[in-house]
């Protein structure tokens, strides 16, 4: 069996997949739909959404098959996304690079594999739409044509997808983005048994940046401050624009504590752009921290409005 080899834009390629935040997402009609036309199009026992990430293939949609993801080191998926046009293996068993993988000694038993690589909108190769089944057979021009054909309907639901959960003035997730990439990292710190807390953050004045300087400014003090916020935190921290002037920061591995030590650093990272800048107020905020407690925090709606209200308490407290 040969292992998938690492493409060479591997770590922007990841970057491409986790900022989709679409990984360990619930199954969505819109990629369900087309598994579906995928599977009775070709007569095939199973049709996949496969997201090839660092370790293991994972299937957004997944016709035909009970697992929702498999090692990267034995998927097929793993070669699909070394080459530019479809992967087809008419018969496994003839191929000395899966003969022996065990998914096609075992279960799924897969002896028919075409997989069409799915490209992110940066074009970065994210995974394939693929269909597989357990006889072999020949897969011609036409089938080729039709494959590509639906493979691109699912990258135009990645496309609406990145639109529907990024903030387009920041770059920052949206609300909605937030809302899913939150409780997966809070998942996560729960197995992983770690604290994590919530900054709901509110910028100071923006009305009166609008009012005086007018709203291209206020748009543009908006943007430093998300600039900031990347910078003042990790990659593994969640951040978003929730709307208007509020942004909120999800901090893993954080408690209350280490959360302020984290918010006094961006402050002093801000105060370093206001000392230098040019444009005649500086940027302000006021921020809430909340530790999260699952006994208490049945959603992340109510870690939000926590974390909204000891935010407008240190705001009143501030005038």
């Amino acid at each position: 069996m040969k292992i998938p080899d690492v493409p060479p834009d591997e770590a922007s390629r990841l970057a491409a997949l986790r900022s989709l935040n679409v990984l360990d997402t619930i199954a969505e009609e819109r990629f369900d739909r087309l598994t579906r036309i995928a599977k009775r199009l070709f007569g095939v026992q199973v049709a996949l959404v496969s997201l090839v990430d660092e370790n293991r293939q994972w299937f957004k949609s997944c016709i035909g098959l009970d697992v929702r993801e498999t090692p990267r080191a034995i998927s097929f998926c793993g070669h699909a996304i070394l080459g530019e046009t479809p992967f087809v293996i008419p018969d496994a068993l003839d191929d000395p690079r899966f003969a022996d993988n065990p998914l096609v000694t075992g279960e799924p038993h897969i002896r028919f594999y075409a997989g069409c690589p799915l490209r992110g909108p940066d074009r970065r190769k994210l995974g394939t739409l693929c269909i597989i089944d357990s006889q072999p057979r020949a897969f011609g021009k036409e089938d080729i044509g039709m494959l590509v054909d639906l493979a691109s309907l699912v990258e135009r639901e990645f496309a609406a997808l990145e639109w529907a959960t990024v903030d387009e003035l920041t770059g920052l997730s949206n609300r909605r983005g937030f809302m899913l990439l939150a409780q997966h990292a809070i998942q996560m710190c729960l197995r992983q048994q770690v604290p994590s807390s919530l900054v709901f953050i509110d910028l100071d004045h923006l009305k009166a940046i609008n009012d005086r300087f007018g709203h291209a400014e206020g748009d543009r003090a908006l943007i430093t401050f998300a600039e900031h916020l990347m910078r003042g935190f990790r990659h593994s921290d969640v951040l978003a624009r929730l709307g208007g002037d509020e942004f909120v920061v999800l901090l893993t591995d954080h408690s209350l504590a280490t959360a302020e030590t984290t918010m006094a650093r961006l402050q002093g990272l801000l105060d370093a752009t206001n000392a230098q800048s040019p444009h005649g107020y500086p940027i302000g905020f006021s921020y809430g921290v909340v530790e999260f407690d699952a006994a208490r925090h049945g959603t992340i709606d109510v870690l939000l409005d926590e974390g909204d209200r000891v935010m407008y308490e240190k705001k009143k407290a501030k005038r």
